[in-house]
């Protein structure tokens, strides 16, 4: 790390330190999951009804989980800085968008695989 990058503030319990990295480890590999999963939509649902249905779903988990990948370290950061500084934490927004496109999109594949299959 050079000079000026190094973290500001009292250091933090350890303790604290080493669950903040371990919620930035559990971001990554929900991020991957989700890519995995939207990958996995598009390529092995089977043809439904709905032309690109399966793409949309697909395209959404795989956006989500770039998104949470994108922002898990910057997260890191931000709940680091508020530990060193005794501020609050901040509140983690990007879950509500993952919790709301992870529900959407398996309801959506529900939907479509009882109500959507190509005959």
């Amino acid at each position: 790390m050079e000079d000026d990058a190094k973290p500001r503030g009292t250091e933090p319990d350890p303790r604290f330190s080493l669950a903040n990295e371990r919620t930035y480890l559990a971001w990554l590999r929900t991020s991957l999951g989700l890519v995995a999963s939207g990958i996995a939509v598009e390529r092995l649902l089977p043809e439904l009804r709905f032309p690109g249905a399966r793409q949309a779903i697909g395209i959404a988990l795989v956006t989500v989980g770039a998104l949470a990948a994108a922002t898990a370290n910057r997260r890191w950061r931000k709940v680091d800085a508020a530990l060193r500084s005794g501020e609050r934490l901040p509140p983690p927004k990007v879950a509500q968008v993952l919790s709301i496109t992870i529900a959407v999109a398996g309801i959506a594949t529900i939907v479509l695989l009882v109500w959507g299959q190509a005959k």
